[in-house]
């Protein structure tokens, strides 16, 4: 871990002594990254011990629950708190359906309430007063981008052709005036970004899902899955390099950012410089649908198997409901501190160099006592690390119950011992149904456009995923993008004979 408390050291440095870091040429940044890294290596001392966080040493020091974060329980009190607190009562005229003809951005401008999105971003000192442009309208400005244009950059969108007086249902949805030019910058949205803290982000996630369970998408039996995903930027190289006992340190222009390897792809580098997007998303086990609920941005050189802890933690604080979470082999729970920690289950297939103990059946994970046992055995419970085996068979059944043991203990792995054995029924679904998490990603990266990252630093490129999720989820609840079930002749004719 001490080449990661080396990287958080020159980072920490980096934007401290240089708070404009973004306005130096690329000249400057490489001598100024080469001496800091020089001298970071120069005087740290590898027999000290860490003082930094885990949370630190993986970059998501910014992303931590804090206190401010509105639980989904709460939403709810909190709107009528809102709605309440408004003394007087304007007119209740509204022109969007006069002017927005689009279904879905009907659908999302009726469920959004400018009041509480300007609560819920007001900060200390906030005052509407002499205003002409409110959070509200830059947020919705980012969700017409994210659902409408992902394709155009933010200098584009902020132009005469896309928000200009003759676009009338577009100014009528951000909330801009229809009789002045008043416009909104590329700046001021890239500072709304910026300016967003975590604790705001949440919280507006928080309302968009308030209204996402109360939609009726989501069945009765759902199962949450974690996955990763990479959004590379635009640093291909390395302002500054060094290896360190194996490790390589490397500085880019986007301090934050660092290389890792992506999984394979066959039109793709098996490296990546940028970001890791960890998802947590909710997968309805009946229809097989799967939707994106929150994440956590990391730099793309940390292992997957760190986030876990972080990112349920974090979805417990905004009252997410977590009993059993799918994922693939990277994030496991072997040593139980998850399960003790917060509750919350986690399975994954069988981890290959993972060795099956003797006597277990490779394709059911059924388990015998020995060579010569032919009833499998039942599971009892799994106590301190170890799952206890009862003998299955019946009162008389077995010839040998006399003799044996009739009980076999086995120890937590990251095989076909997890916290739940993979010989447990239905387990192999919840395997299989994994690969919808996946589906999520495709969504925010081409149909929200986050396949191209567009912004700077990693707290605004956290600020648009966020952004990117809650469009994601709008464009869900509006529905006028599911595809039309078309039945053929020839199959309603069989349908009909079947009935």
């Amino acid at each position: 871990m001490h080449h990661k408390n080396m990287t958080l050291i020159i980072r920490k440095q980096l934007k401290r002594e240089y708070p404009n870091w973004k306005r130096l040429n690329k000249k400057t940044k490489k001598e100024i990254a080469r001496k800091v890294l020089a001298e970071v290596s120069a005087e740290y001392d590898f027999n000290q011990d860490i003082q930094a966080s885990r949370e630190e040493l993986l970059g998501i020091e910014q992303q931590i629950p804090t206190q401010g974060i509105i639980k989904l329980d709460e939403m709810a009190r909190f709107i009528d708190m809102v709605n309440s607190s408004k003394v007087i009562k304007f007119n209740s005229y509204n022109r969007a359906p006069i002017y927005i003809k689009d279904e879905e951005l009907r659908f999302v401008d009726e469920l959004l309430d400018d009041g509480i999105i300007n609560r819920l971003l007001a900060y200390d000192g906030y005052s509407p007063v002499m205003r002409e442009i409110f959070p509200s309208n830059l947020f919705r400005a980012e969700l017409l981008k994210a659902i409408k244009y992902p394709e155009i950059s933010y200098r584009k969108f902020c132009s005469e052709e896309y928000l200009g007086l003759d676009r009338k249902q577009n100014r009528v949805f951000v909330g801009l005036s229809l009789s002045k030019k008043t416009m909104i910058d590329h700046t001021q949205l890239s500072k709304f970004r910026s300016c967003l803290s975590f604790v705001q982000q949440i919280n507006l996630l928080v309302y968009i899902l308030y209204y996402f369970y109360k939609s009726g998408l989501l069945g009765d039996c759902v199962v949450h899955g974690i996955d990763s995903t990479e959004l590379a930027n635009d640093c291909k190289v390395p302002l500054a390099s060094l290896d360190i006992n194996g490790k390589k340190i490397r500085i880019y222009n986007d301090i934050d950012c660092d290389c890792g390897a992506r999984r394979n792809k066959r039109d793709k580098s098996v490296y990546v410089i940028g970001y890791r997007l960890h998802t947590l998303t909710v997968i309805d086990a009946k229809t097989g649908h799967s939707f994106p609920l929150v994440s956590l941005l990391s730099p793309a050189n940390h292992h997957d198997s760190h986030f876990l802890p972080f990112l349920v933690k974090l979805a417990q604080a905004m009252g997410i409901d977590i009993k059993l979470i799918t994922a693939d082999e990277a994030y496991h729970d072997k040593d139980g501190s998850l399960l003790r920690e917060t509750g919350v289950l986690v399975t994954t297939p069988p981890a290959t160099k993972v060795l099956v103990p003797e006597n277990v059946d490779r394709e059911s994970g059924a388990v015998f006592l020995d060579g010569t046992c032919t009833i499998p055995m039942q599971h009892v419970a799994c106590e301190a690390q170890t799952h206890e085996y009862k003998c299955g068979a019946a009162t008389g059944e077995c010839y040998r119950s006399s003799i044996c043991t009739q009980c076999r203990f086995i120890p937590v792995d990251r095989g076909f011992f997890q916290q739940i054995p993979y010989g447990t029924k239905s387990i192999q679904q919840a395997h299989e149904i994994r690969k919808n998490c996946e589906r999520p990603f495709n969504l925010l990266k081409n149909q929200t456009g986050l396949e191209t990252i567009r912004v700077r630093s990693q707290y605004a490129t956290m600020a648009r995923c966020t952004l990117s999720s809650i469009a994601v989820l709008l464009i869900k609840m509006a529905g006028t993008r599911r595809k039309k079930t078309t039945v053929s002749p020839q199959q309603a004719s069989l349908l009909a004979d079947a009935a």
